[in-house]
């Protein structure tokens, strides 16, 4: 049990070390001007400096909601969308993203209705939106430590009561580690193959198949959220909130990976 906790704690030890995200001096300079910049209301050298920032390999909430209000400020709302979406990917707890991201969708033009959900899938998919896909990982690793002293506590200890909360707790914590563990591997999947993507073009005609010669369906606007449900050559097959589909241009849309 010792070597089971030392290993938690040396994971979590590695994981606050790693210097993931860390800027150097460099980078540290450029993240300064580009928040200068956006006090200073120079928004279009504080997107440069931002997307600067993330062509050199920098990711963080923080950034892409900063650079997604920069772009809301310059009157981009389906790019400020498309960095809000990027950040609570990242931190979907975080309640200014939200509120920000609920102001520019106000701004969209296609107002969707989404198809009802039994309220039991709801609450499970809000559930693991709870929570980004790494943090789901590392509470598994903290259900299965947990689960492993509470079967060592059931194996190992001598007094009745202390083997009883054992068991309980081991089989508590199985559960746990299996939910933790679905939804990490939700994330995962996610941040491989996202398939959710935004409406970058002022207007995207949904076709009945992907040739531009077919008949539109429907448009689409700046800023709306689309699920890619397929792909051919240039063409993706999109579906929207109301449960609509059609094909789209490529070049119409950029995913939110």
């Amino acid at each position: 049990m010792k070597r089971v906790i030392a290993a938690v704690i040396v994971f979590f030890a590695a994981l606050y070390c790693t210097p993931v995200g860390a800027k150097d001096e460099a980078s540290a300079a450029v993240w300064d001007s580009a928040n200068t910049a956006y006090i200073e209301a120079d928004y279009a050298t504080a997107i440069k400096n931002y997307e600067q920032l993330l062509d050199s390999g920098y990711e963080s909430a923080r950034l892409y909601f900063n650079l997604g209000n920069a772009y809301f400020k310059k009157g981009m709302n389906g790019r400020a969308i498309l960095n809000y979406n990027k950040a609570l990917k990242l931190a979907p707890g975080n309640d200014d993203i939200r509120y920000n991201l609920s102001i520019a969708n106000a701004y969209v033009q296609d107002k969707i209705e989404e198809v009802p959900v039994f309220f039991v899938k709801r609450w499970l998919i809000d559930l693991g939106n709870s929570l980004s896909g790494n943090t789901w990982a590392i509470l598994s690793l903290v259900f299965f430590a947990l689960m492993l002293i509470g079967v060592g506590a059931y194996l190992l200890l001598r007094r009745m009561i202390w083997q009883k909360i054992g068991f309980y707790g081991a089989v508590i914590f199985t559960l746990f580690f299996i939910v933790s563990v679905f939804y990490a591997s939700v994330g995962r999947k996610a941040q491989l193959d996202p398939k959710e993507a935004i409406i970058m073009a002022s207007a995207a005609p949904v076709k009945s198949s992907p040739d531009g010669g077919s008949k539109d369906i429907f448009v689409l606007h700046e800023g709306t959220k689309v699920r890619v449900e397929g792909s051919l050559g240039d063409w993706r097959e999109i579906r929207i909130a109301d449960g609509n589909k059609g094909w789209v241009e490529a070049a119409s849309i950029e995913m939110i990976d």
